[in-house]
């Protein structure tokens, strides 16, 4: 299994821009992609699937990325996935909303890519998802923007926020997550960013771009598995 971008964004009511995205990206080599559409639906429904796929080579899958404001907003939101066999990605500034979000199965990615929310990481979040077997995301986009003083605050805030993750040894992604075509790197690229910037071991820099993004999806696919009663906890039949 090749690299992994784990966030593009997408507009799914205009498949000739998702062609102009997927042709760029297979022009950069990209073999994995997942796409997240833009416009808040809540699935992706499996003809939509079947159109895009026909638009390249590229491996696709996919991911929906609540914004909930408040705890009783996700909540209301959740109950629309259980046993959803996509990625499910919550993204909130709201501390108590991020701890229910950490606590909860049926999220497997809290994203701390705006700069925003990421100041709001802390170690009791991490540790929450560390045990729930769910995943931090961090994005590189903040720190590929023009403006030199706001990208030496990014960065900052990001390499901070990564050592935190590693020193306590949770989980953890790194998307691209760019707005901007041309902005799009191979997720070789990006791996010698964070070894070199971001002093992230090689070995561990590859690993957060191919197996990670890989377990994240097949622990998406273990929901769909009655016989998994919990993290960790599998019903074994004797015959």
């Amino acid at each position: 299994m090749s690299y992994f971008e784990s966030r593009l964004s997408i507009k799914t009511e205009d498949l000739t821009k998702i062609k102009q995205q997927l042709e760029f990206c297979e022009n950069l080599g990209i073999k994995n992609l997942i796409l997240e559409p833009e416009n808040k639906i809540k699935k992706v429904p499996a003809d939509l699937k079947r159109k895009i796929s026909n638009l390249t080579k590229i491996k696709l899958y996919y991911r929906i990325t609540l914004n909930p404001s408040g705890v009783n907003e996700l909540k209301q939101k959740l109950t629309n996935y259980n046993k959803f066999v996509d990625l499910l990605s919550v993204e909130t500034i709201d501390k108590d909303t991020q701890i229910y979000a950490a606590k909860d199965s049926r999220v497997d990615i809290l994203s701390f890519s705006d700069q925003n929310i990421l100041k709001t990481l802390s170690r009791g979040i991490i540790s929450l998802v560390k045990q729930n077997g769910s995943y931090i995301e961090f994005s590189l986009a903040p720190i590929m923007v023009v403006n030199k003083t706001v990208q030496s605050k990014n960065f900052r805030n990001l390499y901070r926020s990564i050592n935190l993750v590693k020193n306590l040894k949770a989980n953890y992604i790194i998307s691209g997550n760019f707005e901007n075509l041309y902005d799009f790197r191979h997720p070789r690229a990006l791996i010698s960013l964070c070894t070199s910037l971001l002093e992230i071991p090689l070995n561990e820099a590859k690993k957060v771009f191919k197996d990670n993004p890989l377990d994240l999806l097949k622990r998406a696919q273990r929901r769909l598995d009655r016989n998994i009663l919990a993290t960790g906890v599998r019903l074994i039949n004797e015959e």
